[in-house]
């Protein structure tokens, strides 16, 4: 890929909550992070800055679990967090606060259509498949005009990165996840203006065995 205007993205899930632990789906209800995940974020912080990287914004989710996760990386970085609403997670309907292992119980009508990825089903209330992978494109669209040439790290959900992912990589909306999306991990992509390229997936060197993937 030329580097010339190339905009590099840093994308960071947020540490863990104890619904992560649990298996729970958080969508946009406002969790916490717990104590793994607060010393996630101050080990990935850490690890921020012994590599000596540098960005020119810092972007995240309004949601608290990944404010929390954005705020130790503020601080190494001298640089302010720009809240983004456009970067929180799927709004799971009837599904919001399901455990995984329950659901299909809880929940039957919804969990046969999350579990089935049907695109344009919104899980009674919530957001299809189909209209949050367009808001998660054009936000990240968005960002890449706004910083052409740039270095943006950009802090928000496992299921948004797994929509990033898939615009960069080409993967369908329809096929299941391809990748992990492990809590704190570090997660690189460049765009040179018409192309999306995954540069490195999943880091977590930082956190040594404190990760867990998205659910």
């Amino acid at each position: 890929m030329p580097t010339r205007d190339l905009t590099r993205f840093c994308l960071v899930r947020h540490g863990e909550t104890d619904w992560n632990a649990e298996r729970r789906l958080q969508g946009q209800l406002d969790i916490p992070l717990n104590r793994q995940g607060q010393q996630q974020a101050s080990q990935l912080a850490a690890a921020i800055a012994q590599a000596g990287h540098r960005f020119d914004a810092l972007y995240s989710s309004p949601l608290q679990r990944a404010l929390d996760t954005a705020t130790p990386l503020a601080s190494v970085l001298q640089l302010p967090v720009r809240t983004a609403p456009a970067l929180m997670e799927r709004h799971f309907g009837a599904m919001q606060g399901a455990r995984l292992d329950e659901a299909a119980h809880t929940h039957p009508e919804a969990w046969a259509a999350y579990s089935a990825r049907t695109l344009q089903h919104d899980l009674y209330g919530g957001e299809s498949i189909q209209t949050f992978a367009q808001r998660i494109h054009q936000a990240v669209d968005q960002l890449a005009q706004q910083h052409r040439g740039q270095r943006i790290l950009l802090v928000a959900h496992g299921g948004v990165l797994d929509m990033i992912y898939r615009l960069a990589s080409g993967q369908s909306l329809q096929g299941q996840r391809m990748v992990v999306v492990p809590n704190a991990s570090l997660n690189w992509l460049s765009y040179d203006g018409q192309q999306w390229q995954v540069d490195h997936w999943a880091d977590t060197r930082h956190l040594g065995e404190m990760s867990l993937d998205e659910i």
